[in-house]
């Protein structure tokens, strides 16, 4: 069976990663298209290094995208997003979403991310909320890919000195989204604050790489000048090692908030958020139209920073108490990223398998 992956954003592989290999494990061919207009070469050349990708192309334009998939006419194109170009796929073609992240804004129901052969989706919750708005969609829950090797004893795990960090310190783990996000509100010596903990900080993709974040970056650059302090990389793609040595995460609506949550440790949620002048007073509404409303009922799976001032207090308090939030954690991650028995790409693979045109 021939399977492409449509990798338009680079932050789209560590969902991929898992169903990759099983695909691989059970004899497939598959063929790694990554998008020359949002990934930089040198990134790319790093990622095909470090995983032994095999058929993965060089980065194509975005014009030559659909060129490609006519002449190599998988059985499956699996993506992480819309692909807006469907219909010029050959016949023998079908697709599948396997969305990029839990989803905490609005997008994630859009009619667009239906209008696929099928989607895979998380947990009860989600699938049910998708029928909902979509009776007609074609859903297959299977759990949420990417953290399948978090649940598998077999994989290695990281520890801070691979960071170069400190083994034995407390270790937190900052994952902002690039917006809206919270970096530009936190304090500038917030590491020298807490010199006695480890500082693992990972941004959004965007935040190291869009001229408009340019403010975002000065900050997380000054951040990592502390001695406590390791600051991700481009080349630092995925999550996965980082949320597994951490003791303690602090984002925003993010799905890395519930995809940390999801390993039973504590969560801290950041209300306060640096906004454009257009989402701020009478605009205010376009916000509230950004976000999923979805997800009100599970903002208790963390304790909420208000402000920046408390930030400190509330980490050292959650670090503290770890299991304070354990039963909401378990429920929520239940309802929302479905089993976490790291099989989610099985499940997938089993899935593409019965039901490819060729089978």
């Amino acid at each position: 069976m021939r399977v492409a992956f449509d990798i338009q954003q680079l932050y789209y592989w560590p969902q991929f990663l898992p169903v990759y290999k099983e695909l691989l494990n059970r004899g497939a061919e598959c063929h790694l298209v990554f998008y020359r207009e949002h990934i930089q070469a040198d990134v790319l050349a790093h990622v095909r290094s470090t995983e032994n990708l095999k058929h993965c192309s060089s980065a194509l334009s975005e014009s030559d995208v659909a060129g490609f998939y006519d002449e190599y006419a998988p059985d499956w194109l699996v993506c992480g997003n819309t692909y807006m170009r469907a219909e010029e796929l050959p016949t023998r073609t079908r697709t599948a979403l396997l969305y990029h992240g839990i989803g905490v804004k609005q997008s994630y129901y859009h009619s667009q991310l239906v209008n696929f052969d099928v989607r895979f989706v998380e947990g009860e919750f989600r699938e049910n909320e998708l029928r909902r708005q979509h009776p007609s969609a074609v859903l297959h829950t299977v759990g949420f890919a990417k953290l399948d090797p978090l649940f598998n004893p077999n994989e290695p795990v990281a520890k801070p000195d691979d960071f170069g960090l400190a083994n034995g310190k407390p270790t937190l783990l900052y994952a902002p989204t690039f917006y809206p996000s919270s970096i530009e509100r936190i304090a500038d010596d917030w590491p020298r604050q807490m010199s006695d903990w480890n500082f693992l900080i990972k941004p959004h993709f965007f935040s190291l790489t869009k001229s408009a974040y340019k403010k975002q970056r000065r900050k997380l650059l000054s951040w990592s000048e502390f001695d406590n302090v390791h600051l991700a990389d481009t080349q630092h793609y995925s999550l996965l090692p980082y949320m597994q040595c951490a003791d303690i995460l602090v984002s925003e609506a993010s799905s890395a908030l519930f995809e940390f949550a999801a390993l039973d440790k504590p969560v801290v949620w950041c209300d306060f958020l640096q906004l454009r002048w257009n989402y701020r007073g009478v605009f205010s509404y376009r916000m509230k139209k950004r976000m999923d409303p979805t997800i009100t009922p599970y903002e208790d799976i963390a304790v909420h920073a208000a402000k920046p001032k408390d930030l400190v207090s509330i980490i050292r308090s959650e670090h503290a108490n770890p299991s304070r939030l354990k039963a909401r954690r378990a429920e929520c991650t239940l309802e929302l990223l479905g089993q976490t028995d790291g099989r989610a790409s099985v499940r997938a693979v089993d899935y593409l398998y019965a039901n490819a045109i060729s089978s």
